[in-house]
């Protein structure tokens, strides 16, 4: 066992070189073996690295010191108990509470690594725990396995050795992607003589990050095969729909792309937890500043005055001197004032802290019911940091989306389908109450298909030509694979969800796609199976955004369906086409992209034989060309895809996460600024842009960064900048010009009080999207600052097609260059990177598995959620955090000072508004990110009060007590009663002020502040009492002190005047700040007091009429709500190249490897897919004698 890995001597990796089912060999490299490790202790370690952690405040090795100076007693007269059992007890249960955190990671761990998978070992196939999985191995998997480590794809089970995958833990994807063996070791089958007896070499590139590139060759035998992405499966994917495969591992554990795109956890703090660190430094310097006073004031009073006392105060024999004496009270006096930071102040941080995030937990506005998922804290050390983001990092897959694509609405002919209205015509969202349309007609119909419009309907079953011919176009024209499970039920394998969900629309209007090989589609249009001979398949890419399928139906007609853009169809209809159809279809896709839909347009031409056949020859000439393959065959596409006849478009919500653009647009209000970093195209990223309202057409440009050299995308991101300068000296002299300069209130200013007028050149708004290509080099050290501003001068950025570290590094660039606290919100695995980097990290509980919740600090149920736990929870922990400093180190400041005044003659709130008014109010927020509760400045006016405080609290009862007599002739100026007047006005003081820092009364604040004042009459007169003293003498020798002192009406008015004091002049200052200058949150606490008044008295005057008025206001948030912006492009239906080449190639079908040619267990029960993973159809309709009698093949 390898008890000490950490001094193992790391060598660079240049390549990596391995053998297949040779572990002699590959273990000469020390390759890593599978096991993960994300936990940061071991039994070993976890005492001295989390001491030293601890360590890293610099409060605590204050606290250290001050306890061991404590155990010297010439210096110190207090007992160093009181010190150690705080300062250990502080320092356990934060030990306590990391290593809870640790044996969670060390849980999740153990579960990884524990995992059973199926390795190839002496020619049998054999269990193994995923850790002991090594480099070399072969490995089998099956279907819906996870992916042990980056295997190299040896065989599968699919014919022409595919695989298909699911890469949703790595790059947020759902839809499935294929995967290809080679066809020499595919060969190899599953026979495991074979396989054990494989010894194939694998040169390749070393570990790295990126997701979508690998390079290496195999050797076998005497031939060298290139391998690159497209025959690597990597560990977080999947296995979809494959029966097995067999694989040889190249990385294993912390080698795996999964793992190196991980990103390293690092110890996080809030911003006032440094800030209190550096505090404590200023403080200790105040501390030291008082002790060389007192220090010196003794040495002088003892060399002066001090001799003249040594009959009475003799010296310690330590003490010789008078400067002996001052240094032994330097030290005395840095104990006795150690209470300007005493680690109460720590404890009570804690515990406000756990208060608060049980608060989260509690939050039932917060609970999302459909999962039973409450939102949780998983640490409570950041609460405080939720009040002051200034930036958030978000998903989009499964962050922002349901993962869920939806045929909504489609235009026929120039007639529009799909909407909804109520009994006075206006258009609504459709409920659980609206009906569907009834597809009783159809036996494939799925039951959890929705679908409103029953006109579409009518004319489908009336046989209506346009719409027959639009749902056969989209029955053929797609690159879905049909497959089939164990027990015979058919399944689409989509490409991209959106096909899926066109395909699936198909269907269940009663045109159902049925099979596919290479050279023909079935189609079961209303209930009779058409069999139609694809001719070519001209796929899908970026460039084209369309696709078309040439078919020929039984009669011999020789069709061309195509599908794409609205500005690509549109360029290639034919001139003679109906322009009142184009017209109307044109206006219905705008209504369509300002619903945030993703639109398609749909055309058809028709072809004669001998014109399909010259093009064939051109097709086949240019698909064979050697040199320029890919341009010959875009001009053979143009040539036919042109003079088309428009069907219509078609309109598919990729579904929002309820209340995600309403998040959006209130945390936009509160100067939150929302970047989306994604995995996905930049087609779909720019939809889902629109669709939040993040990306609007009052924008007066969306720049597109997209080059693949850093002189390229430096030219894109310098000519984006000069542009957006050049508009603001334009708007900015054209209002010099009308003498119209526009001002613009700093919100942030006026949270105190304040209107800060700053001149605005312009109010133009940019958006911004970015590829992962384009990101490599704007992230370089030479770029990345030109490309933080020019981000930061955009209202909306997007980043596409990113990979997990490229996520984690535009969170590192934000946060290191702009100062500014930041937040990563995401669901998946490939989200964890840029959560570990951000200052905060949130993870949504959604359809990607739990990696992005275990690595997070907060975990919600929905994106909404983000809303009130950054707006209300974050607002309220923040101020409450900023009001308890504030007054704490008011308190402690009076309190201590008292000492020092005495030396030179002896030698939890609330919060102040409620959490609807704080989401309705966005700018209330503002004071967080600019930490305008507490900083450096609140700091020195708590001090400067505390000061002044401790003044009052001292020479006042001084002057009152130090020559005075009482009523019945006692003397009342021993230091005994003294001391108990200043310290019952100290508490009563310090409660009052409390009291006026309380803005929002409970029961628990009344026990709290009165009861603490209550609590000292009790235990003063109980530690004076003759009981105690009679118990143990020696600990309580001050017998009936305070029965003495109480009597005395001295000082009950000496009370009354300290607080007048101490009180009165804050009272009167903050009304008159209220009054004359009151702060934004001042004025919208007036209004909620107006509202309330109003509501009550509603509720006595009219209470049908309160009724009436919550009624209408619950029924105007499910009005329908257009949007107003609109995509250049709806068009995103592939998020790559289809499955085009493989179809028309022979290379995919849907029969298994090992299924006899002639044999066929098609049935005609159907499961088809919206979305990408395949899911089986639970209904299983009752067959008519119609359609038993359809021979589908």
């Amino acid at each position: 066992m390898d008890i000490l890995p950490f001094f193992k001597k790391i060598v660079k990796e240049h390549q990596r070189d391995l053998v297949a089912n040779d572990s002699v060999y590959n273990a000469k490299f020390n390759y890593a073996i599978n096991e993960i490790k994300t936990s940061r202790y071991t039994w070993y370690n976890f005492i001295v690295l989390n001491l030293f952690e601890q360590f890293h405040r610099v409060v605590n090795i204050y606290f250290v010191v001050l306890l061991i100076l404590q155990y010297i007693p010439q210096i110190s007269s207090l007992n160093p108990t009181t010190t150690l059992i705080p300062i250990v007890f502080v320092l356990a249960i934060t030990a306590i509470k990391d290593a809870v955190d640790d044996f969670r990671r060390h849980r999740s761990d153990h579960s990884v690594n524990n995992r059973i998978s199926h390795i190839l070992r002496n020619g049998q196939l054999v269990e193994e725990k995923w850790m002991n999985i090594k480099v070399g191995d072969i490995i089998k998997l099956e279907n819906n396995n996870h992916v042990t480590a980056d295997i190299l794809l040896l065989s599968s089970s699919e014919e022409h050795n595919l695989v298909y995958i699911e890469t949703a833990e790595l790059d947020g994807e759902t839809n499935l992607k294929v995967r290809q063996a080679l066809p020499n070791t595919g060969d190899m089958n599953d026979d495991l003589r074979k396989l054990s007896n494989f010894k194939g070499a694998v040169k390749c590139e070393t570990p790295n990050n990126h997701l979508h590139k690998f390079t290496g060759n195999l050797y076998w035998g005497e031939e060298a095969f290139p391998l690159d992405n497209e025959k690597i499966l990597l560990r977080g994917c999947t296995l979809r729909n494959t029966e097995w495969c067999f694989g040889l591992v190249l990385f294993a554990g912390p080698d795996t792309k999964l793992m190196q795109n991980t990103g390293k956890s690092i110890m996080k703090k809030t911003s006032m937890e440094k800030l209190m660190n550096k505090l404590v430094w200023l403080i200790f310097a105040f501390l030291l500043l008082l002790a060389i006073i007192t220090a010196i004031g003794n040495s002088i009073w003892e060399s002066s005055t001090g001799e003249s006392f040594q009959v009475y105060l003799p010296w310690e024999g330590f003490a010789s001197s008078a400067a002996m004496s001052g240094f032994l009270s330097f030290w005395s006096y840095i104990i006795i004032l150690n209470t300007v930071v005493p680690i109460s102040l720590y404890v009570s941080v804690e515990f406000i802290r756990l208060g608060q995030s049980l608060f989260i937990n509690w939050d039932q506005k917060m609970y999302y019911e459909k999962k039973d998922l409450p939102a949780v804290y998983r640490t409570t050390a950041l609460n405080e940091e939720l009040g002051q983001i200034e930036y958030v990092f978000s998903d989009k897959t499964g962050t922002l989306t349901q993962n869920v694509m939806e045929f909504n609405k489609c235009t026929v002919a120039g007639k529009r389908y799909g909407d909804v209205f109520d009994e006075d015509g206006n258009a609504v969202y459709p409920d659980e109450y609206t009906s569907k349309v009834d597809l009783s007609y159809n036996m494939y119909a799925q039951e959890g298909f929705q679908f409103y419009d029953s006109r579409l309907v009518n004319a489908i079953k009336n046989h209506d030509e346009n719409c027959e011919e639009f749902f056969r176009l989209i029955s053929i024209c797609h690159t879905v694979m049909p497959d089939e499970t164990s027990d015979g039920n058919l399944v689409y394998q989509a490409q991209s969800p959106d096909e899926g969900a066109l395909v699936a629309a198909a269907r269940n209007f009663g045109f159902v796609f049925k099979s596919r090989t290479f050279d023909t589609i079935t189609i079961v249009e209303m209930g009779e199976a058409v069999e139609y001979k694809v001719l070519a398949i001209l796929d899908f890419d970026n460039v084209r955004k369309r696709m078309s399928v040439i078919v020929q139906d039984p009669k011999g007609k020789i069709t061309l369906y195509c599908k794409g853009a609205d500005t690509v169809i549109y360029e290639r209809l034919d001139a003679h086409s109906d322009e009142d159809m184009k017209k109307i279809t044109e206006e219905h896709l705008e209504a369509f992209a300002c619903d945030g839909l993703r639109t398609l347009c749909l055309a058809k031409k028709h072809l004669d034989e001998d014109a399909y056949n010259v093009w064939k020859e051109a097709h086949d000439e240019a698909n064979t060309a050697l040199e320029d393959r890919d341009d010959r065959l875009s001009a053979v596409y143009e040539e036919i895809e042109r003079d088309m006849i428009l069907l219509g478009a078609t309109a598919v919500e990729d579904k929002l996460q309820d209340g995600v653009p309403e998040t959006i647009a209130n945390l936009a209000k509160a100067n939150i600024k929302i970047w989306v970093l994604t995995g996905d195209k930049q087609e779909t990223a720019v939809n889902i842009g629109y669709s939040c309202n993040m990306l609007t057409d009052e924008m007066k440009n969306v720049f597109i960064i997209s080059g693949f050299s850093s002189e390229e995308v430096e030219a894109k991101i310098s000519a984006a900048m000069h542009e957006i300068h050049a508009s603001e000296r334009s708007n900015f002299s054209t209002n010099l010009h009308d003498d119209d300069v526009q001002f613009i209130n700093h919100t942030s200013s006026e949270e105190n009080g304040q209107s800060v007028s700053i001149l605005s050149g312009s109010t133009d708004q940019y958006g911004l999207v970015i590829n992962g290509q384009s990101l490599v080099y704007a992230l370089a050290n030479d770029l990345e600052l030109k490309f933080l501003e020019l981000a930061s001068l955009c209202k909306a950025v997007i980043c596409c097609r990113v990979t997990p570290l490229q996520k984690a590094k535009v969170v590192q660039l934000v946060k290191c260059n702009k100062k500014a606290v930041t937040l990563a919100i995401g669901d998946g695995a490939n989200d964890v990177s840029m959560i570990k980097a951000a200052h905060i990290g949130v993870g949504i509980s959604g359809e990607e598995g739990t990696q992005a919740v275990l690595s997070s600090d907060f975990a919600l149920g929905q994106f909404r959620f983000l809303e009130r736990l950054l707006l209300v929870h974050g607002r309220w922990s923040y101020v409450r955090m900023s009001k308890f400093f504030g007054y704490f180190f008011y308190k402690n400041f009076a309190f201590t000072l008292v000492h020092f005044w005495y030396g030179f003659f002896n030698g939890l709130t609330a919060q102040d508004l409620d959490d609807d008014f704080s989401v309705r109010f966005p700018k209330l927020y503002l004071p967080g990110q600019k930490n305008e509760l507490f900083n450096v400045k609140i700091f020195f006016v708590s001090l400067f009060r505390g000061i002044l405080t401790s003044l009052v609290l001292f020479f006042i009862p001084y002057g009152a007590f130090s020559t005075g007599m009482a009523s019945n002739g006692m003397d009342m100026t021993d230091y005994h009663t003294v001391s108990m007047v200043i310290s019952t006005c100290l508490i009563i003081v310090v409660s009052l002020q409390a009291a006026l820092d309380t803005s929002f009364w409970t029961p628990i604040n009344h026990f709290f502040i009165w009861g603490s004042i209550g609590i000292y009459f009790v235990f003063t007169f109980a530690m004076h009492s003759d009981g105690l003293f009679q118990l143990v003498p020696s600990q309580f020798p001050f017998v009936g002190v305070s029965r003495n002192a109480f009597t005395h009406a001295a000082l009950w008015l000496t009370l009354l005047l300290v607080v007048m004091i101490c009180i009165l002049p804050v009272v009167a200052i903050r009304f008159a700040y209220a009054v004359c200058w009151p702060t934004y949150a001042q004025k919208i606490l007036q209004i909620q007091l107006r509202e309330r008044k109003k509501e009550k008295k509603m509720r006595i005057k009219s209470p049908d009429n309160f009724a009436n008025n919550l009624k209408q206001r619950f029924q105007t948030k499910f009005k329908i709500k257009r949007r107003t912006s609109r995509p250049k492009s709806g068009y995103a239906f592939s998020h790559q190249h289809g499955f085009g080449d493989l179809i028309t190639s022979g290379r995919m079908s849907m029969r298994r490897k090992n299924q006899p040619p002639g044999s066929d267990n098609r049935t005609s029960e159907i499961a088809t897919v919206s979305g990408s993973p395949a899911i089986e159809s639970t209904d299983q309709p009752v067959m008519t004698e119609t359609y038993k009698k359809i021979n589908i093949d």
